[in-house]
């Protein structure tokens, strides 16, 4: 309620993560309050959770070292990238997408890990004697949690008279015919045919460039991003070399999508030297919560 302190209904709401049960977190909750008020302030969060941050201390150090060299960063993008040339602008927005990607491929390994230990400890929780083992692996590889060969259902086993394996036996099934596929499939040795390649002549205009623009808007922004937005569609859509283009809206998150098609590479080149392409990226610098991503592809135009 912004009142400075915590409500063990606030605390709840906000510590509440599907594992601990209600009687566990109001027993968290008394053991934070040292000072017996039956509400929680900032000094007894702080005091509770700097006795168990352990390696986590140093990793929170540096994650906000991190976000004042970042946002230090994004001030000057601001200030140069106007002035900046063509070239210095595309080596600002590749900057700009590698450390989005970086922080993206971070976010994914914490986001794995928290799973791998939510799921482990509901496991445990549900039947002890046998918890699941969850193997865990780094983004850029398949995330695997199967149950244990040796722990498997099977006819024989003394859980097999209980009525939850009578319900669940379908799933069973489709579980092990999955398992199967999946062990098939690693050990196949892939047979890659060389198809027919077409030759193209050096001046050749027969790709399409594919435009994705990806971008997150501030939320008391979005009248005027939306205003900027229809007068950038407008001016892209007069031009000659562009076939289309169309929106997706997340009005949930303010999220929007942007989706352009042009004649070949060089209408695409051609459109983001003009005046309202460099208008409207600036522009983008204010309304924006995050930098733009883009994401072009060429793709054969008799297709």
């Amino acid at each position: 309620s912004d009142d400075g302190k915590l409500s063990f209904d606030e605390f709840k709401a906000y510590f509440a993560d599907g594992v601990l049960s209600g009687e566990e977190l109001h027993e968290l909750f008394r053991t934070i309050d040292t000072h017996s008020t039956d509400n929680l302030d900032t000094e007894e969060l702080c005091d509770y959770f700097s006795k168990h941050l352990g390696e986590y201390e140093n990793v929170l150090s540096v994650l906000e070292d991190l976000n004042i060299t970042i946002l230090k960063a994004m001030d000057k993008t601001k200030k140069d990238y106007q002035e900046a040339s063509n070239m210095e602008q595309f080596v600002t927005r590749f900057l700009l997408k590698e450390t989005l990607n970086q922080l993206q491929s971070l976010q994914s390994s914490l986001e794995c890990a928290m799973e791998t230990t939510e799921e482990q400890t509901r496991q445990e929780r549900e039947d002890p004697t046998k918890p699941e083992v969850l193997s865990f692996q780094w983004p850029g590889k398949r995330l695997a949690r199967r149950l244990q060969r040796n722990n498997s259902l099977s006819s024989n086993s003394p859980y097999s008279s209980t009525g939850w394996i009578e319900e669940d036996s379908q799933w069973v099934i489709q579980i092990n015919r999955l398992q199967k596929l999946i062990d098939r499939l690693e050990k196949k040795d892939l047979k890659l045919e060389p198809l027919e390649e077409e030759v193209l002549e050096e001046n050749a205009r027969s790709h399409l460039m594919i435009v994705q623009h990806q971008m997150s808007v501030i939320e008391e922004k979005v009248e005027e991003f939306r205003l900027a937005l229809k007068q950038y569609l407008e001016s892209a859509s007069a031009q000659g070399g562009c076939l289309h283009v169309s929106i997706q809206t997340f009005p949930s998150n303010f999220h929007f999508i942007v989706y352009e098609f042009w004649e070949n590479n060089n209408a695409w080149n051609s459109h983001l030297q003009m005046n309202y392409s460099k208008a409207f990226q600036r522009s983008n610098m204010d309304f924006l919560e995050t930098p733009e991503l883009i994401t072009t592809m060429l793709v054969p135009g008799k297709y």
